[in-house]
């Protein structure tokens, strides 16, 4: 499966050590398998004037699922949501699962996420909105081991240069 990761510079050999803490589902290396999703996050670099890139990668995820322990969240569905909530407010639950797929809590979706956090709507409110949200995917991969042995870097594809 071919999967991307945007960034400001070219990522041959992903360390998890430099993921920041209490994101969508922790600790990780985060990919897409949606390109176009890849070079959205690439723009917020250009619109800065910084060069972007979207790193290329291979991995086989069905043959890893044989080995290693990969939660899917297939829709934005409560045990998503909860499992979001607990990794942005610092939960380790994460580190339960080698790799982790689905949604991502965007600024749209997150403000729908704080909403439900806040007592502001219910829980099935929250969810009846997020319905409608654009479909895109996240996987984070939390165990270095599958960075280091399976993850294969194919290129970097230039998309755009902020330097003048």
């Amino acid at each position: 499966m071919e999967l991307y990761h945007g960034s400001y510079c070219e990522i041959k050999n992903p360390n998890i050590s430099f993921s920041r803490d209490s994101l969508d589902f922790g600790r990780g290396f985060y990919l897409t398998n949606i390109k176009q999703q890849a070079i959205e996050w690439v723009n917020r670099f250009i619109r800065r004037e910084k060069d972007g890139c979207v790193n290329i990668y291979d991995i086989d995820l069905d043959g890893l699922s044989k080995i290693y322990k990969i939660k899917k969240f297939p829709s934005y569905n409560m045990e998503w949501l909860d499992f979001i909530l607990d990794c942005r407010n610092g939960s380790t639950r994460y580190l339960d699962y080698d790799i982790i797929i689905g949604g991502i809590a965007d600024d749209k979706v997150y403000n729908t996420i704080e909403l439900y956090e806040f007592s502001l709507i219910t829980k099935d409110e929250a969810l009846n909105r997020l319905k409608y949200y654009k479909p895109n995917n996240q996987i984070c991969i939390t165990n270095q081991e599958i960075l280091d042995k399976y993850l294969q870097f194919k290129l970097c594809e230039v998309i755009g240069n902020g330097s003048k």
